[in-house]
C-alpha cells in the first residue's frame, strides 16, 4: 500500500472522528426561571440588559426597512454622507451588480479622506477574490477578513462572522440579516428577490453597534478603535435622554465553550417571557430541544405561535428539510407553522407580546446560538413592534399554513434527505 493510500485512510479515519464528535456531544438542557415582572416593565428590562452584560439604550426613532430596494438605498445614501468613517461588517461581500455599487461608493468616500473600513468573513466571502478589493485598497480604505483558513486556526474554524452592520460616523447604524450581494434585488438576478428586513438606527443604539464592529476589528487585526470620532454618542448614551421613547440593547454575541452565546440567552429568556403572543421569522429554523420546550409550554399556557419560514423556495435545500423533520412535534403542541410561498423569506425576527422585537443575524439553529459570532437589536417599544408586525401579517398572507396531518404525508425521499442534515443540530 502506497503512502498516498495511507494518508487518505488516515484523513477518513479524522473525518469520521471529528463527525462523531459533532453528533455524539450531547447540548445543554437551558432552561429558565421565569420572571414575574410585567415584560414591558423598566425592572423586567434591565434584567434582561444584566443578563446579556449590555446597558439600556433610548432612542427617539428607528426606522424598518424592508426589502432590498429600499434597505440597500438607504445604506448607500448613508455612505455617500459619511464624513469620518465607515465600519461595514458582512457575512456575504459577493462580487455582484449590488456589490459593485458599494464598492464604488465606499472607494469614492475612502479617496475623499473618509475611514473605510470592512470585515468579511472568509467562509462567507471564500468566493470573493482579493483583488476585488484592490481599487478600494489603493484609496486608502481597509479590507480584513475575520478568521481566514490557517493551520494553525483550524480550531476556529466554525467560528464564522454571521454579523450584517454598517456604521456611518459612529451615529447612524443598520442592522438585519442582509448581506451584500444579489440576492435581495429583482433586477440584479432572475426570479424573485429574497425578503428581508433591515433596521436604520441611530444615536446611542449606533453607538452600540459601533461597540460591535470594533470587537471584530480588534480580533482580525490587533487594533483597538477609540477615537472619540467613532463614539460620538457616548456622552449621550451615559446621559440616557429620557425623552426617547424607544428603549433598546444591542447584543452582540461570541461562542462561550461552542455553547450558549448571549443570543441564546436573550432568546430564550424572552420566549420563556411570553403571556399573549411570539411571533417568529427565521430562514434557517433547527431549534434544539430547549427551545422546542419552551414553544410547546408557552402554547400550553394560552400564548399563540405563529412562526413562517421559507417554503420550496430556500437556498438550503438539506437545512428546510432537517427542519421540516422537527414540525410534527411543534404541529402537535398546537404551534402553527407558515411556510411562505412567494420566495426565500430570509428575514429574521422575533416579536414577543407585541412589545419587543429582535432583530439581527440570529437564525433559531444552533450555529447562531453557540457557533457563530452575532448581533441583534432588542427594542421595546410597542408603536415598533406594530411596524414590524405588519410586515409579519403582509407575510402571513402569503404564506401556506402547514398541518400535522399534511406533514405526515412528507414524501419518503424527503425523510431520508432529512437526516442528512441532522448534522445541523445538536444533539439532545
Amino acid at each position: 500500500m502506497s503512502s498516498f493510500h495511507i494518508l487518505g485512510i488516515l484523513a477518513i479515519i479524522l473525518l469520521g472522528i471529528l463527525l462523531f464528535l459533532v453528533l455524539a456531544e450531547p447540548g445543554l438542557a437551558y432552561r429558565v426561571d421565569r420572571p414575574e415582572c410585567a415584560i414591558d416593565s423598566h425592572e423586567f428590562v434591565g434584567m434582561v440588559a444584566s443578563l446579556v452584560d449590555v446597558p439600556v439604550f433610548r432612542s427617539r426613532q428607528v426606522e424598518v426597512l424592508s426589502r432590498g430596494a429600499a434597505f440597500y438605498a438607504a445604506e448607500l445614501a448613508a455612505i455617500r454622507q459619511a464624513r469620518h468613517s465607515i465600519h461595514l461588517e458582512s457575512f456575504l461581500f459577493w462580487p455582484s451588480p449590488v456589490a459593485d455599487r458599494f464598492l464604488e461608493t465606499l472607494t469614492q468616500r475612502a479617496r475623499s479622506g473618509v475611514r473605510v473600513r470592512v470585515v468579511i468573513d472568509a467562509i462567507g466571502c471564500i468566493i470573493t477574490p482579493h483583488a476585488y478589493f484592490a481599487g478600494l485598497r489603493k484609496a486608502g480604505g481597509q479590507v480584513v477578513r475575520y478568521q481566514p483558513l490557517r493551520w494553525y486556526t483550524l480550531k476556529r474554524f466554525n467560528n464564522r462572522t454571521h454579523r450584517e452592520l454598517i456604521v456611518i460616523d459612529g451615529e447612524t447604524g443598520f442592522i438585519g440579516g442582509a448581506g451584500i450581494a444579489d440576492y435581495w434585488m429583482a433586477e440584479e438576478r432572475p426570479g424573485i428577490p429574497w425578503r428581508d428586513t433591515m433596521l436604520k438606527v441611530n444615536g446611542s443604539l449606533a453607538a452600540g453597534l459601533q461597540a460591535s464592529f470594533v470587537e471584530n476589528w480588534l480580533e482580525s487585526t490587533g487594533e483597538i478603535l477609540s477615537s472619540p470620532a467613532d463614539f460620538p454618542h457616548c456622552r449621550a448614551a451615559l446621559e440616557q435622554n429620557t425623552s426617547a421613547a424607544i428603549l433598546g440593547l444591542v447584543v452582540n454575541s461570541a461562542p462561550s465553550a461552542g455553547r450558549s452565546t448571549r443570543a441564546r440567552i436573550l432568546f430564550q429568556l424572552l420566549l420563556a417571557s411570553a403571556t399573549k403572543s411570539i411571533q417568529i421569522q427565521s430562514p434557517y429554523f433547527l431549534p434544539d430541544a430547549s427551545v422546542r420546550r419552551e414553544l410547546a409550554h408557552a402554547v400550553a399556557h394560552g400564548v399563540t405561535v405563529d412562526i413562517i419560514l421559507p417554503g420550496k423556495h430556500n437556498n438550503h435545500p438539506i437545512a428546510r428539510r432537517a427542519s421540516r423533520r422537527r414540525y410534527g412535534e411543534l404541529l402537535a403542541s398546537g404551534v402553527a407553522i407558515h411556510e411562505y410561498r412567494p420566495g426565500m423569506n430570509h428575514a429574521k425576527l422575533l416579536i414577543i407580546d407585541q412589545v419587543w422585537s429582535v432583530l439581527g443575524s440570529t437564525n433559531f439553529d444552533n450555529r447562531s446560538f453557540g457557533l457563530n459570532d452575532e448581533v441583534n437589536i432588542a427594542l421595546v417599544d410597542r408603536g415598533l413592534a406594530m411596524r414590524l408586525q405588519q410586515d409579519f401579517e403582509q407575510d402571513l398572507a402569503y404564506s401556506e399554513c402547514m398541518t400535522l396531518a399534511a406533514w405526515r404525508l412528507r414524501p419518503i425521499s424527503e425523510r431520508i434527505l432529512a437526516f442528512l442534515g441532522i448534522a445541523l443540530e445538536r444533539q439532545q
